[in-house]
């Protein structure tokens, strides 16, 4: 076995060795903020102090910490079967992206782990989550994971490692709103499926996929749209299965519990400067602080949290509040009564949402 144990170096990376580019690490995370529980929804948002997760779905890149760099990606050599390639994973020293997974994991789990580590964590697991999904990310030490491997397509210049990164997503033309929309298409069998796999397994689907994309290319080779087409699709599943598994990484730490954090560390107050919007409006201001008015249909308590359902009934409702803490109080007082709420809007399974905790948030007219 002894042959198979390959230490990782910590080589330098360049700057262009960033998985997904800035539209798809988003589109990661924007897929994962659709899968998260209510509960789960919450404690994240408290713990990124009002950040949405798209938000700081690049920090990690842009933070640009060289005791970091290694945590992005792995370095393996090809033709490793799938349990020489769990036996050097899973033994194997230095950082790397399994590695680093698994740390920040623990600082998150951590009772002892203060406010500032968790938010430093949480930054970290929804990036290397799309790290871990990018094949090239799961790649060959030589070439730095493809950077090396000049192309040509669309007509310029590029690389194998920046080809899986943004070009080919870039060259589908779609906006974030439109990738997050089309690439998160799973059903509940996938669903369940894919958040039952480990990271171990995460990392063997990309390393699969780039031992298949360096033997389908050659140096200096120009791609037309015939490679576009046969490989879109795998960046689409990609990219949903790291959505999907960030939202089930979450879920297993925040769903079912209650995690203590002080009222002050929970989410900022509301802005003073949220934007004014109508109701029929809030369901593309997702990440947005916002000042909204609407009729309240329906009121229910569910113990943890009241939902409060704005502008129809459910399951039609146009907005929905999640009343924590004090702010739950207001139920009695606020069911068939018009209200103006300020706060950030979440997205909870593809239903535009607005965490409550503090009163003052909700006005009720008169």
């Amino acid at each position: 076995m002894r042959k198979y144990i390959i230490a990782v170096a910590s080589i330098a990376v360049s700057a262009a060795l960033i998985s997904w580019g800035f539209k798809g690490h988003r589109a990661v995370a924007t897929i994962a903020q659709k899968h998260l529980t209510s509960n789960t929804a919450y404690v994240v948002s408290a713990i990124l102090k009002g950040q949405s997760m798209a938000d700081v779905s690049t920090w990690a890149d842009e933070n640009r910490d060289n005791s970091t760099r290694p945590w992005h990606y792995l370095n393996l050599p090809l033709g490793l079967n799938h349990q020489q390639f769990v036996e050097v994973v899973s033994n194997q020293g230095g950082d790397n992206v399994y590695s680093a997974l698994n740390k920040v994991e623990t600082t998150l789990k951590d009772k002892a782990s203060t406010p500032d580590q968790k938010n430093e964590a949480l930054k970290y697991l929804i990036h290397l989550v799309g790290d871990a999904h990018q094949p090239m990310h799961v790649s060959r030490k030589e070439d730095k994971g493809g950077n090396t491997i000049q192309l040509q397509f669309d007509g310029k210049g590029t690389n194998l490692h920046s080809l899986w990164d943004s070009k080919l997503i870039d060259h589908e033309g779609l906006s974030e709103p439109e990738i997050a929309k089309q690439y998160d298409w799973a059903n509940e069998t996938q669903i369940k499926k894919w958040q039952a796999d480990s990271p171990v397994e995460w990392l063997w689907e990309s390393y699969q996929i780039s031992t298949e994309l360096y033997a389908d290319i050659k140096l200096g080779q120009t791609l037309n749209d015939e490679y576009y087409k046969k490989y879109i699709q795998t960046i689409h599943l990609r990219i949903d299965q790291a959505g999907i598994r960030l939202a089930g990484e979450l879920n297993k730490l925040y769903a079912d519990e209650q995690v203590k954090i002080t009222k002050v560390e929970l989410l900022p107050p509301p802005p003073v400067t949220a934007q004014k919007i109508m109701l029929t409006e809030v369901k593309n201001m997702v990440g947005r602080n916002v000042s909204v008015s609407g009729k309240v249909y329906s009121v229910k308590d569910i113990g943890s949290m009241v939902l409060v359902n704005l502008g129809a009934a459910y399951p039609n409702q146009l907005l929905t509040l999640a009343l924590k803490d004090e702010a739950k109080q207001l139920a009695s007082q606020i069911e068939s009564k018009k209200i103006t709420v300020v706060g950030q809007v979440v997205d909870y399974r593809g239903k535009p949402e607005i965490i409550v905790i503090d009163p003052k948030a909700i006005t009720i007219e008169k």
